[in-house]
């Protein structure tokens, strides 16, 4: 399993449009991709998922994978929380 640690920056937290990013490309992977937000853990590839976690501007998630291209899958979502989610 590989995990990594990411800070939300987005002002607005993760809502609809964001989370949709982040589901669009969790899918792309083989590996099964989880966030990680205190003591709740989601399908990193479920939308109802990601807005269940009620991320606010500031919060700490781990993104965690198993499976046969689990570094990628992490370190592809992670750039997308500091490339993209970070601006919107």
């Amino acid at each position: 399993m590989t995990s990594k640690q990411v800070t939300v920056s987005s002002a607005s937290g993760l809502h609809a449009r964001p989370a949709g990013l982040l589901v669009s490309k969790a899918k792309e992977f083989e590996a099964n991709v989880e966030i990680v937000k205190g003591t709740k853990v989601i399908n990193a590839k479920s939308i109802m998922g990601i807005l269940s976690l009620g991320t606010a501007s500031g919060d700490e998630l781990t993104i965690q994978a198993d499976g046969a291209d689990e570094v990628m899958a992490v370190d592809s979502l992670v750039e997308l929380f500091e490339n993209v989610l970070a601006h919107e």
